[in-house]
């Protein structure tokens, strides 16, 4: 799965969100000053292209969705970066999290009981 730029990754944001959409709808998601609809336009392009939106055509507009889920797109997201920097160990990535004091122990003991609650 490729990776997605940050623009990519609103407007995946916005689809999975809120499902299909046209891109004047796409538009009225977005902060002020907004981007401009030929700017949107290209990004859905590229997202077609890249294999995560498909479309549906009504007469000569179409309306996009996502074909790739958010939790799928995590995933590999995920799985990526702990593969290019952490050496492929997700206890590296927890032992680097509570180096920086981004998670604490009591948060990681917590953790842990949940997921021993949900393995039962």
């Amino acid at each position: 799965m490729k990776r997605l730029t940050d623009k990519e990754e609103d407007v995946m944001q916005f689809l999975w969100d809120n499902g299909p959409l046209f891109v004047r709808e796409i538009l009225e998601f977005y902060p002020d000053p907004k981007p401009h609809y030929n700017t949107v336009s290209t990004v859905i392009r590229v997202l077609g292209e890249k294999k995560f939106v498909d479309h549906k055509a009504y007469g000569n507009t179409y309306q996009y969705f996502a074909i790739v889920s958010q939790e799928e797109y995590k995933g590999k997201a995920l799985k990526k970066v702990v593969s290019q920097y952490f050496d492929n160990s997700y206890t590296n990535v927890v032992s680097t999290l509570i180096e920086e004091e981004r998670l604490s122990i009591n948060e990681l003991k917590k953790l842990i009981k949940k997921i021993e609650k949900g393995k039962k």
